[in-house]
């Protein structure tokens, strides 16, 4: 990674409403505030995307795409700087959050290469006629994304939405503004004029926004403000794309090694605090290895708490959020051992945390937690925990592990999730994408489907008019001109050839 200097957004703007006040989420301690965009200022971002459209979309592919190398460049230069910003406003520990940057680099990267080759098809009509279809930017598109992995999904969702010609306005987190605002001052660097702008703010302003008749609006963030998204698009006509929560299960089969069972568990359920969309959320064991599984899982727990690894959750407001749920499974029955208690002191610390004995009802089973929780419910039978699993109103991921070919086969065809992973609750290869189902979403969030989501296809038909002979009256031929008057004809006013 390089360390060179980045650009400096504007530290402050006259702007309307109140400011963006960020505070450390290890400390307490007051870091910064931002201004918060205005109705004006949002309206006149949007002016300014609407009027470069045009622009944007008739610059070729290839241009397009090696502008995105120029932003991979330019976020690869500042990766540094952003990984810190990461870490102060959201919590996440510095080396992750140079991950999350390397994945953006890489992910513009990609965009940048199989942009330009996104193409219509040729359609199979009559020998004397051509058929195909062109696709083409929808437009203005307003991005939403998260604080969760706030740059490699800005990245994902601009640069899609670039190399297909949309112009774009993108919105950060308030929770990570000052980092969305230095995200955007270093990609805008590689972008002609009004191609890409940030504008900060809160709920108000993705309001303001997604309301104001946009081409295509793109969240990735919690169901609930999904909804109130969709419900935007239907109002106006824009074409929405939606990544959004989940209560990610892992079914653990009779047959697999318990206590690798459990490392996947708690990579599951712990990373980043578990703050992922597709975080292990809940947990179903076969009656047969429960015991070894849950005490190795809690051991997981217990070394990640002891040795300081579970970093804060990005504020007070989420810990309690988190605690709440904790609590009221507790009161209804369920057993914390290991976890399950604030911790005294600064910050928004949570730990690492295994509830046994859950039941259906509870909401850290039916619901997402977002935190650094384990919920375990064990199951006599293979086909009771698919069962469980594929109930609920999500359908983001889910994780089955097993040796069993038979049973992944089962699971495969019975999970009503966009995603299915077995045996390895993180990973796949590059290019999937999925569509979300359900209270989490709808739309290809990533990969080259992507490409398809920020634009309309065009059916084209051309066929020859009929045979038609024009007949004039005869006209003398034209003299022939001078190559020396020809050359005195493209002479402009000042004698300089044009």
């Amino acid at each position: 990674m390089h360390t060179t200097a980045t650009p400096t957004p504007p530290a402050a703007r006259q702007v309307d409403g109140p400011g963006l006040t960020i505070t450390d989420p290890r400390t307490g301690e007051y870091l910064w505030s931002i201004p918060e965009a205005g109705p004006d200022e949002a309206n006149d971002a949007i002016r300014i995307a609407r009027s470069a459209a045009a622009g944007w979309a008739a610059v070729a592919p290839a241009e397009r795409g090696a502008a995105l190398r120029k932003a991979a460049r330019a976020l690869d230069a500042a990766a540094e700087e952003l990984a810190g910003l990461n870490s102060r406003e959201t919590g996440r520990p510095f080396q992750e959050a140079l991950a999350g940057i390397a994945a953006g680099v890489s992910t513009l990267e990609q965009y940048a290469e199989i942009g330009p080759l996104h193409r219509g098809h040729s359609l199979l009509g009559s020998r004397s006629a051509s058929d195909y279809t062109v696709a083409e930017p929808r437009g203005a598109a307003v991005l939403l994304t998260p604080w969760n992995d706030p740059v490699a999904v800005a990245c994902g969702l601009i640069g899609a939405a670039a190399v297909t010609g949309n112009t774009v306005l993108h919105k950060p987190s308030e929770r990570c503004p000052r980092l969305g605002e230095v995200l955007g001052a270093v990609l805008t660097t590689a972008f002609p004029p009004g191609v890409l702008q940030t504008v900060s703010g809160g709920a108000g302003v993705g309001t303001l926004l997604t309301r104001a008749g946009v081409d295509v609006i793109a969240h990735v963030g919690s169901s609930a403000s999904g909804t109130l998204i969709a419900g935007a698009g239907a109002q106006t006509g824009a074409h929405v794309i939606r990544e959004n929560g989940g209560n990610d299960p892992l079914v653990v089969d009779r047959d697999v090694d318990p206590v690798w069972a459990a490392e996947q568990a708690a990579i599951g359920a712990f990373s980043n605090s578990g703050q992922i969309c597709t975080a292990v959320e809940r947990i179903y064991v076969h009656e047969a290895i429960a015991a070894r599984f849950c005490s190795a899982l809690e051991a997981e727990a217990a070394l990640r708490n002891h040795n300081g690894s579970v970093a804060p959750l990005v504020d007070t407001r989420l810990r309690n959020s988190v605690h709440a749920q904790v609590s009221e499974a507790l009161e209804q029955g369920a057993r914390a051992v290991e976890g399950g208690v604030v911790p005294e002191g600064p910050g928004a610390f949570y730990p690492a945390t295994v509830l046994l004995e859950c039941t259906d009802a509870m909401q850290v089973m039916t619901e997402e937690t977002f935190g650094p929780v384990a919920a375990v419910r064990v199951v006599p039978t293979f086909e009771d925990a698919l069962r469980l699993a594929g109930s609920g109103r999500y359908g983001l991921a889910a994780t089955v592990l097993t040796g069993s070919i038979a049973h992944v086969q089962k699971a495969i065809a019975a999970l009503p999730v966009g995603t299915v992973k077995i045996n390895e609750v993180f990973g796949g290869a590059p290019g999937g994408s999925a569509q979300p189902r359900g209270a989490s979403g709808e739309g290809f969030g990533y990969g080259p489907e992507l490409l398809d989501e920020f634009t309309r296809v065009k059916v084209v038909h051309v066929a020859a008019p009929p045979s038609f002979a024009l007949h004039l009256p005869d006209e003398p031929a034209p003299e022939p001109v001078p190559a020396e008057q020809m050359a005195e004809q493209v002479q402009d006013p000042n004698g300089s050839p044009q």
